[in-house]
């Protein structure tokens, strides 16, 4: 494999801030203001939750920054999203790995466009309504609009519907939006953190969340959802980072950009945390001093199915206690959320976008079958916060996988090739990645998420069997879920590649 110097004359990021943004804008969202705070709640109730950010912490270093690299490295290269990086760098054959990692991302995008559409109920809530005062009118408000109404359906269509109007100017747009929005989306969660923490009582939440429960250490739940959250926060493995990365010049120091935009988007992610336990815990003690320690966490936990709620429950009632300011607030603050969440959503339609594109359709028509598949499919979630708790459950186990297919790519052009020309010498203004990246590509990568896996299903199998239900039955959290979902959609991939190779050879694409 010769180095390829020579840009080919497509677009690319007009700036170093533009590409910062847009990468940190297209995963920093509601997976670090929503999801890590309710998974990390989740684990917490056992003890505290400290064992749960050290293994998180962990696979930021062992599995998500690898991950990226590899993704930012195969998108700079090959110029390509990712079924086409697969069908250059390991074969047509292959193509098929790319069709996976980049469908179940759009299957994420389907889901993560509901949460979207709740941060903008919200920040129209907030402006035309007074904020519940209360813990019991926070879930009163959440469950009357996301169980029980029909406005999801609607603010789930306009999430998706701005995501693709965003996108189908291409990456000019991307960048001007992510500049703008993701540093008002720091400012606001800076401001709310540093309130959060000058909140009366606010160190027992604090010490509550970096409290450690060492018998965790044994659970398999935990250390397989600490991968998939950190793989929620920085992208790691869901290729949508690739189309990105196209768009990357070899001025453009990857190395760089997958050590430190990672951790910053890890920190943003503990800091939107910091933020919720000192609330909850603050805000408690303040309307109901009787309540225990272990009274407190048995609410933090019990705020919709999967904990869904947490953070729409719990930031209004904290808000609310600031007054007219707090109003301001937190409006301003489900505002800027849902600019983060837009950001992130329009990454998904552009890893759908930039796939077709590869293959000759046109940008504006593939944006709209995106709008057309994207927004029917949302729907089914949008209807069912427990469909959305599924969901949510299967395809971060799924995106285990995709990482596991991005090392078969690194394995197939080899560890030291690609180390060597497709990152060290390809770039021109980096840092030099080191020989370890080799050892933890060939060895430790791929061993930590096949035994994490494995010792995964057989915990959950032998759980079910102790205290249901049955593994074997379709549940929102259950192994056959995961059975089922992940085998149809092997066969329905195996479909779609067949209807796409006769399509593009139809249409004169088939190189």
């Amino acid at each position: 494999m010769g180095a390829r110097f020579q840009e080919d004359g497509r677009p690319s990021w007009r700036s170093q801030t533009g590409v910062v943004f847009s990468c940190l804008g297209c995963v920093v969202g509601t997976g670090n203001i929503w999801r890590f705070p309710r998974i990390v709640a989740n684990h917490a109730k056992h003890g505290g939750g400290l064992v749960f950010l050290i293994a998180w912490l962990l696979f930021l270093l062992l599995w998500s920054i690898p991950m990226v690299m590899i993704e930012y490295a195969t998108g700079r290269y090959t110029r390509k999203a990712v079924v086409g990086a697969f069908r250059e760098l390991v074969g047509p054959r292959a193509s098929w790995c790319g069709m996976w990692i980049s469908t179940v991302f759009f299957l994420i995008g389907c889901y993560y466009c509901v949460i979207l559409g709740w941060c903008f109920y919200y920040f129209i809530y907030c402006a035309a309504h007074e904020l519940p005062t209360q813990p019991e009118e926070g879930h009163r408000i959440f469950k009357d609009f996301a169980m029980t109404s029909r406005w999801p359906v609607l603010t789930t269509a306009v999430a998706v519907t701005l995501a693709c109007l965003f996108v189908v100017k291409g990456v000019k747009t991307i960048e001007r939006v992510c500049t703008c929005l993701v540093p008002a989306l720091l400012l606001i969660l800076t401001f709310t953190f540093i309130w959060s923490l000058t909140r009366p009582h606010s160190d027992l939440g604090l010490t509550y969340l970096f409290k450690p429960n060492w018998g965790d250490l044994s659970s398999p739940r935990l250390w397989i959802d600490a991968l998939t959250q950190n793989a929620f926060d920085t992208g790691a493995g869901a290729g949508l980072l690739v189309p990105y990365a196209s768009y990357m010049t070899r001025r453009h120091g990857i190395v760089r950009y997958a050590t430190l935009i990672p951790t910053a988007n890890n920190l943003i992610s503990l800091v939107a945390g910091m933020t919720i336990f000192s609330a909850v815990f603050s805000t408690m003690i303040e309307l109901r001093p009787q309540y225990t320690e272990a009274d407190i966490i048995d609410i933090l936990t019990d705020s919709g199915p999967g904990n869904t709620g947490l953070t729409f429950i719990w930031l209004p009632v904290l808000f609310a206690t600031a007054g007219t300011l707090g109003r301001v607030l937190a409006c301003l603050f489900f505002l800027c959320l849902s600019f983060a969440g837009l950001t992130s959503l329009m990454a998904s339609v552009e890893l759908f976008t930039h796939t077709l594109e590869d293959w000759g359709m046109r940008r504006i028509y593939a944006v709209l079958l995106c709008a057309i598949l994207m927004g029917g499919i949302s729907q089914i979630s949008a209807s069912n916060t427990a469909i959305l708790t599924n969901q949510d459950f299967v395809w971060g186990f799924a995106l285990i996988i995709n990482g596991l297919l991005l090392l078969y790519l690194v394995w197939h052009v080899g560890a030291e090739v690609y180390r060597e020309e497709l990152i060290n010498l390809y770039g021109s203004d980096d840092w030099h990645l080191a020989l370890t990246w080799n050892w933890v590509i060939k060895y430790l990568a791929p061993i930590e998420a096949l035994v994490l896996l494995v010792w995964w299903a057989v915990d959950l199998i032998s759980s079910h069997v102790k205290h249901g239900p049955a593994w074997y039955k379709f549940g929102t959290e259950t192994f056959m879920s995961i059975v089922v979902q992940v085998s149809a959609f092997i066969s329905d991939t195996g479909s779609v590649r067949s209807v796409i190779i006769g399509w593009k050879f139809s249409i004169g694409c088939g190189n």
